[in-house]
């Protein structure tokens, strides 16, 4: 293990560095629900929180309870009651979930207490606070459904959680609020969650919940995850929902992560807490284990139209003039827009790259990758890849490859392998410039 330790860990935390640069002083509202609690994953799951507080991050924490109103309830003998993903909430499933709330707020602020050694607790001091921070409305009567003490988040009070996360505190919401004449509500933690992060504009919103994120292929819960959704695309998802999702499932929190990114969070997450370490995986990882979203309106990273053939042109020429990148004409450009990915502000191209397909050989290359002088080292090239490697996904191909001469380390950083010419397709190979002896670099899509 001494010997071998070295070679994977050294490069394993030189890899995360950048996403705890990144992230540093960012705040993450993380909603889990009472579910984790009843799987017995809490204690694990507040280590892996703890880590990312330790590492800058600010963060508010959402619990959820439902499953433990629902034995509080069990063990009256009363059935709980459900409509349009809601409970119905009379006074004594009122009494179980305050009940569960503080037994549940008890254990988490016992779990954050730890600081056994030989754990990720060690020497670690996590200070919670919880309060008021919440004002609630009554949900009321909904297709003739009266959901009595259920209600919605009316306001929060953003300010103050603010304070209390500037002086290194994690914040812990229950889901429960008040409205101004005291009386109490039963809220979701969905709506908690994604109330608060719209609230404080967080830069993230991350549901650790049953669901491993959104299928690819929604048709068969089988198929892979879809580890980015543009909300565009996650809306239209939604739109061809022909019943009511359930609170488990990830249609549920998908509608939520797409209203918190209407409303300006940048990225809201699906990951399942069944993984261990799932919130790690996605935070500090490339591709992360669940689904994100993303409002792609901060970037408009998308597919090139004929409009933009003139910025990319603009974009390319010192790269060209330099030799970075093999000139390209613009008749050339112009007939292959379709193959073009794009990143754009405010209407200029400051980042692109085109994807040519080799289907009989199931490989693709990947050309003219170029981000703008202006905004290297901001992470666009990585999102431009991923992009392009979703297209080459859903095409069916298993590898894209580049030729370069220059940025050779780049690529490799990103799990490109390097190989000799005669790999290439033969239609490929026929064009290859042998006096300009490009690099051949493959990435296998998993």
């Amino acid at each position: 293990m001494s010997l071998v330790f070295p070679h994977t860990f050294v490069p394993w935390f030189r890899a995360v560095a950048p996403y705890i640069h990144a992230y540093r002083g960012e705040t993450f509202v993380v909603g889990m629900p009472g579910e984790l609690v009843a799987a017995h994953k809490l204690n694990v799951f507040v280590q892996d929180l703890s880590i990312m507080h330790a590492m800058g991050i600010k963060i508010v924490l959402v619990h959820g309870f439902r499953p433990q109103v629902n034995e509080q309830l069990a063990a009256k003998g009363i059935t709980p009651q459900y409509s349009h993903g809601i409970r119905i909430t009379d006074e004594v499933a009122l009494d179980a979930a305050q009940e569960a709330a503080g037994q549940l707020r008890f254990e988490i602020e016992a779990a954050f207490s730890q600081g056994l050694p030989n754990t990720p607790m060690a020497n670690a001091t996590v200070r919670v606070v919880s309060g008021n921070f919440l004002t609630a409305r009554p949900v009321g009567i909904v297709d003739g459904v009266n959901f009595q003490q259920s209600g919605l988040v009316r306001k929060v009070d953003a300010a103050a959680i603010q304070r209390a996360i500037d002086t290194g505190a994690i914040v812990l919401l229950s889901p429960f609020g008040f409205s101004p004449t005291g009386e109490a509500f039963n809220l979701t933690m969905e709506d908690v969650a994604t109330s608060a992060a719209i609230a404080l504009q967080a830069d993230k919103l991350v549901f650790v919940c049953e669901a491993d994120g959104v299928p690819e292929d929604v048709n068969d819960p089988e198929s892979a995850i879809d580890t980015e959704l543009a909300l565009a695309d996650a809306q239209r998802l939604l739109e061809k929902l022909t019943t009511e999702p359930k609170p488990t499932e990830w249609a549920f929190y998908l509608r939520h992560c797409v209203k918190a990114c209407q409303a300006g969070v940048e990225r809201s997450h699906i990951i399942p807490f069944a993984a261990d370490g799932a919130l790690l995986q996605e935070v500090y990882t490339h591709d992360g284990i669940g689904t994100m979203v993303v409002d792609e309106k901060l970037e408009s990273l998308r597919e090139a139209t004929p409009d933009d053939i003139g910025g990319i042109i603009a974009l390319i020429e010192p790269f060209e003039r330099d030799g970075t990148l093999v000139k390209r004409d613009r008749t050339e450009i112009e007939r292959d827009i379709e193959h073009y990915t794009v990143i754009e502000h405010d209407g200029v191209i400051f980042g692109c790259a085109a994807l040519y397909p080799y289907v009989e050989a199931r490989t693709a290359e990947m050309a003219a990758l170029t981000v703008s002088a202006e905004v290297q080292g901001q992470g666009d090239g990585d999102r431009i890849l991923k992009r392009v490697e979703q297209r080459a996904k859903t095409m069916g191909l298993t590898s894209i490859f580049v030729l370069t001469t220059r940025t050779m380390h780049w690529f490799i950083k990103r799990g490109f392998q390097q190989v000799e010419p005669e790999w290439l397709p033969e239609e490929r190979k026929r064009k290859y410039n042998w006096d300009r002896r490009s690099q051949v670099l493959v990435k296998r899509l998993a």
